[in-house]
């Protein structure tokens, strides 16, 4: 390798060098000023499941941010309640759409119909999904295909039909409900934790796709949730309900928001769990697993 060459390698590591320097100092800088927050009440935000749960308080808090809510449900009548709720708070703010976001040509339909009656999709969340709770082998086939079509095929369906929208606006946030049984296998929950994974495997590889085919104003958030009071979390596990007790859909909606308009990349609810978990990352596998232990958590099997 000739001299020029490595001339290129060392200023090329010499800015890397400094721009890492640069972000620590950043993050530090906002470990003690709030970050800054983005308006909403431009945007037009498409939000799956909110017939009930964090799907529905994400809506009805989204359009208290005045931006416009598109909301989304197999549900007809719960999802219809909802948008009744929300226009007689913020009238004309949400619009109902019934659609079973696990197949592609139902959401390509969704798709074109929100486009023609109200417009391009601007903030994406992809809430929907299921969790049943049992061991591995109490799972059969069809069963195992509903929690991918619902929790990761659905998430694919909704990016090949409305990330278009966005890249052509160069403008987008894109929002995905993981979990932290995305971060952590647990106990009774093998198939959801797998699907969850692929959520968090999805959101990065999207972004860093999306980022060096140069749409440089397109964010993306990643939610990893502790155990939410939606009704799906039956049988708990807590050892110090004191220390992390189940989270509260309003609360957590308000948690998501809020990570959106800071443009957050990850975010746990609560908020120290995903720092706790690196950490441990960083040490032996028998550590971080007597910690679990310790700490316990997770949820029984119970039938659906």
């Amino acid at each position: 390798m000739d001299k020029m060459k490595w001339s290129s390698i060392f200023a090329e590591l010499l800015l890397l060098l400094i721009k890492s320097i640069y972000y620590i100092g950043e993050s530090i800088y906002y470990l003690i000023v709030p970050m800054p927050e983005k308006s909403l009440a431009d945007d037009i935000v498409l939000i799956t499941g909110t017939g009930h749960g964090i799907g529905k308080c994400l809506a009805m808090q989204f359009a208290g941010e005045s931006a416009k809510v598109v909301c989304v449900d197999i549900n007809e009548q719960s999802n219809a309640e909802t948008v009744k709720e929300i226009n007689s708070k913020w009238k004309g703010k949400a619009f109902a759409y019934t659609c079973d976001v696990s197949t592609l040509e139902k959401v390509r339909e969704l798709g074109e119909k929100v486009k023609s009656e109200v417009g391009t999709v601007t903030i994406l969340v992809n809430n929907a999904g299921i969790m049943p709770c049992k061991p591995l082998e109490a799972h059969d086939e069809p069963t195992i295909r509903k929690i991918f079509d619902i929790n990761v095929f659905a998430h694919f369906w909704m990016l090949d039909t409305f990330l278009p929208g966005m890249k052509a606006l160069n403008k987008g946030h894109l929002v995905f409900l993981s979990s932290m049984a995305g971060i952590i296998g647990l106990k009774n929950l093998v198939p959801y934790c797998a699907s969850k994974f692929a959520v968090r495997g999805l959101a990065e590889a999207i972004m860093d796709e999306c980022r060096d085919d140069g749409f440089t104003n397109l964010h993306f958030t990643s939610i990893f949730p502790y155990m939410v009071d939606t009704g799906l979390c039956k049988k708990p596990i807590i050892r110090f309900p004191s220390l992390l007790p189940l989270v509260t859909p309003e609360s957590t909606a308000k948690e998501i928001i809020s990570a959106v308009k800071k443009n957050l990349l990850e975010h746990s609810i609560p908020s120290p769990l995903l720092v706790i978990n690196n950490i441990f990352r960083c040490y032996p596998h028998k550590i971080a697993m007597n910690f679990k232990d310790f700490m316990g958590g997770g949820v029984e099997a119970h039938d659906d």
